[in-house]
């Protein structure tokens, strides 16, 4: 299909270039009447077909096609909005492209439908940067238009797809809207299914199965978007955007790609971050009772954990090693890993 539509618009565009060098020769021919004209004419010729086919598909071919990718990744509202700004800018074209019309010759003739597509290209591009506060603004007129909650849209990260936690968040219910899962992360995940690494391809395979796990649960509705983004390199870049080009949120684990997102403007829903706002809250000075499993990194430090996975470092702890505990917590630091806590044997503490 993509091959169609650049065979169509390079046709589209010789035939425009030669129409505009037949043109021009015409306002030209008093001037190349001491020329060698069948020489002129015939380099004229391809030169006006060369410039056609090589420059007219950029100008109308590819930001239609990019037109029409940018709307059907958008939500109900945003397309209304899309459509409407095209709209807009193509009856800006007409009122401005009737005294153009009047001009008459190659202005008259195509200056009128390039001011009409080149508004109805801005009104699009204007509405979209600003779709943040036209949303709500027209939520009362624009079915689904009531601002990004309406229609979330939520991009997987390969990194949350490998994790396996997605699954198991999406079926209790708080993801609320779509998950997109673009070409460009399928693709990486097949090639890190293939690689020779045993743990990649196992990683790669456990991403996979947990996709299709998740289609077939429809407990969230699941998209595959064929976005590719060839321009750009890093499949991170590439996410990135996407979530710009349609509102969409990133799900994902990696924290540079949070970091590098947050600074775009673009949100984030960090798994990680999700994991460490649900585990519980304890204070310094609080008791309670843990079993010690394990050594710490320090000398005589015994680590247990609470039952929603709280990490507990207890100094002094080692000796107790495989008993349970009753402890007081001293200190609780926060991380970029997460929440770690701190405590003595309550006997040491008194």
């Amino acid at each position: 299909m993509t091959r169609i539509v650049q065979l169509t618009g390079a046709l589209l565009g010789t035939l425009i270039g030669f129409a505009l060098g037949l043109a021009l020769l015409q306002r030209a021919g008093s001037l190349i009447q001491d020329a060698n004209r069948p020489a002129f004419l015939t380099a004229f010729v391809v030169a006006t077909l060369l410039f056609g086919y090589l420059a007219i598909p950029y100008i109308t071919i590819y930001p239609v096609r990019r037109t029409v990718e940018m709307l059907s990744e958008a939500g109900a509202g945003e397309f209304a909005l899309g459509v409407g700004a095209i709209v807009v800018g193509l009856v800006m074209g007409v009122l401005i492209g009737v005294p153009l019309a009047q001009i008459g010759g190659v202005v008259g003739s195509l200056g009128p439908p390039a001011v009409a597509l080149f508004l109805a290209a801005m009104m699009l591009a204007i509405t979209m940067l600003k779709r943040d506060v036209l949303l709500p603004a027209f939520g009362g007129l624009i079915p689904g238009a009531r601002g990004r909650g309406a229609t979330t849209r939520v991009v997987i990260d390969t990194s949350a797809v490998i994790d396996g936690r997605i699954s198991d968040i999406a079926r209790t219910g708080f993801i609320l809207g779509t998950l997109i899962v673009p070409r460009f992360v399928l693709d990486e995940l097949q090639r890190i299914a293939d690689s020779p690494d045993p743990m990649r391809r196992n990683r790669g395979r456990r991403g996979l199965e947990m996709l299709s796990a998740l289609q077939k649960d429809a407990i969230s509705p699941v998209e595959i978007s064929e976005a590719t983004y060839p321009e750009v390199a890093e499949v991170d870049a590439k996410l990135m955007a996407y979530a710009r080009d349609t509102g969409a949120a990133i799900l994902t684990n990696d924290y540079n790609l949070n970091r590098v997102a947050d600074l775009q403007g673009i949100r984030v829903l960090n798994i990680n971050e999700l994991a460490n706002a649900v585990k519980s809250v304890v204070h310094p000075g609080e008791e309670m009772r843990v079993r010690i499993i394990q050594e710490g990194k320090e000398a005589g430090q015994g680590v247990g954990y609470l039952d929603d996975g709280t990490m507990i470092v207890v100094e002094g702890g080692m000796r107790f090693l495989n008993q349970d505990l009753q402890i007081n917590v001293t200190r609780v630091l926060q991380t970029v890993a997460g929440r770690m806590t701190f405590a003595q044997p309550r006997g040491d503490t008194e």
